[in-house]
């Protein structure tokens, strides 16, 4: 609670931490906001719900409605197979995956496609060179710019903080063993290593970067976590604790472990800012995950390609760029609330 306290005298910190949480909320709704699968629909008896084939598909796959209209879902199909048939509908037709045809939604245009695809009442932010709608691609790329982030950085800080922990408590050679490990890890440049793997990987996914980004992300928290086991290993809590019975494993994880945890978080903050970056850098490469796909890279990329089409550039990059800034913001906020140096220096 103190270091809530400290943090939110941060005013950047707290509105980048703000900013995350809407991110996060746009993630979980995007089915809802854009979309071209109904939300939740009565079809033929049976109460499905397609919208959840954008967060896996087969989900969308067992329903009888995605099986009789081949995943193709419009107000008219639905009334023509089964009239008594009902549907709530996303806020925007649009589809992140594909180009959206002229009525589809009843009146709605087809999307226009290559330079006549700017921002317009229909398409909010423009459409890509294919005709697919950019808003509907920024909307649901959020779900994976944040999986990637909180996923690999998940991955990144078990495996962290347990060498770490080991290192910092058992010291001797155990603490050589781990440190040597720790820098040998550091030595690896992790988008080369993403690289090889995505070149004998048969059918690379997102998954594939996660844990690349996971398992070679983890030596700045292993180290500090290393730190603060070294220095609170010695407390008179710990050996109170020891003196009352508690074995190694509870003594690390239920009596350091939660007091060492303030300092770790600061790079975990960063790891999720730096993940995000790294991935929508394999996107803008060519190196993304295999269609269908929405990732914010793969925008800028078309938008290298084709630099009339500004809107390509602009929208993606603005949404790396403040997701990125925000991530980092909250690891300043969170290094000033938990470092009393710097809160020191502050005054």
């Amino acid at each position: 609670m103190e270091v809530w306290r400290r943090y939110r005298r941060n005013f950047f910190g707290v509105a980048a931490l703000l900013y995350v949480l809407v991110l996060s909320v746009v993630a979980l709704l995007s089915p809802v906001i854009v979309g071209t699968k109904p939300v939740i629909c009565r079809y033929k008896g049976q109460i499905s719900v397609p919208a959840l084939g954008y967060f896996y598909e087969p989900w969308e796959d067992r329903s009888t409605v995605s099986q009789e209209l081949r995943k193709r879902y419009t107000p008219e199909k639905l009334k023509e197979k089964d009239p008594a048939s009902w549907a709530i509908w996303p806020f925007v037709f649009q589809d992140p995956f594909r180009r959206v045809r002229e009525n589809e939604w009843p009146g709605q245009p087809g999307n226009p496609s290559g330079g006549d695809g700017k921002p317009s009442a229909v398409n909010l932010l423009g459409t890509s060179q294919r005709g697919v709608d950019v808003f509907a691609v920024l909307v649901h790329g959020t779900r994976v710019a944040l999986m990637v982030g909180f996923v690999s950085t998940g991955i990144a800080a078990a495996i962290g903080m347990t060498l770490g922990a080991m290192a910092g408590y058992y010291g001797g050679w155990a603490d050589t063993l781990l440190s040597r490990m720790m820098e040998i890890m550091m030595c690896i440049p992790t988008l080369v290593l993403i690289l090889a793997l995505l070149a004998i990987v048969d059918r690379p996914t997102i998954w594939h970067t996660m844990v690349v980004l996971g398992v070679t992300g983890w030596t700045s928290i292993a180290r500090l976590m290393r730190a603060e086991f070294l220095k609170l290993r010695t407390s008179e809590y710990v050996t109170a604790a020891r003196a009352l019975g508690a074995g190694q494993t509870r003594v690390m994880f239920r009596h350091i472990l939660p007091n060492a945890l303030a300092p770790v978080l600061v790079p975990i903050s960063f790891g999720i800012a730096s993940a995000i970056l790294v991935e929508n850098a394999l996107s803008f490469l060519g190196f993304s995950s295999p269609p269908p796909s929405a990732s914010w890279g793969t925008l800028l990329s078309a938008g290298q390609r084709n630099l009339d089409m500004w809107w390509l550039i602009v929208f993606p990059g603005a949404a790396i760029f403040l997701t990125v800034l925000a991530y980092n913001l909250i690891g300043e906020g969170l290094q000033e609330a938990t470092d009393p140096r710097l809160r020191e220096g502050a005054k």
